[in-house]
């Protein structure tokens, strides 16, 4: 059981599974003419994220650690602000994207301390997961122009 990777992997899981919930709320309410893309991009998003957040979490209890839950502790832990729910298509997108940014650090973050440590599974996931944030960074920046 490495501890650093432990804590970077809980990290890791609480600031997705804010960025689940931002996705969720603009999910929920964006308006404008881009809501169809958007509110599909937003789902495909967190959908996609839900199940990695859950396998990442496995992973921590497989090394040996538990897993974080419950809302105020994930918040606390995240270091992600909520967006005010009557916020733009592109407020969303802005935020959104700063959200998968900070989701990118932990990851690194994560990925060092596996390396550090000799746990190639986790690296593995790690780098799995920065190439499907990455890719979000880029088509959210894209819709910004």
């Amino acid at each position: 059981m490495n501890k650093e990777v432990i804590e970077a992997l809980r990290q890791t899981v609480a600031s997705s599974y804010a960025l689940i919930g931002q996705l969720h709320l603009c999910h929920w309410n964006v308006r404008g003419k881009s809501f169809f893309s958007l509110h599909d991009a937003f789902e495909s998003q967190y959908t996609e994220l839900f199940s990695a957040v859950d396998e990442i979490a496995e992973r921590i209890r497989a090394i040996g650690g538990l897993a974080p839950g419950g809302l105020s502790s994930l918040a606390e832990m995240a270091g992600i602000k909520e967006l005010p729910e009557d916020a733009s298509a592109d407020e969303m997108v802005e935020h959104l994207l700063e959200d998968h940014k900070k989701v990118l650090k932990d990851l690194a973050v994560a990925r060092e301390k596996a390396v550090e440590a000799n746990d190639a599974e986790t690296e593995d996931m790690m780098i799995a997961r920065t190439q499907v944030h990455e890719k979000a960074v880029w088509m959210l920046n894209s819709y910004l122009g």
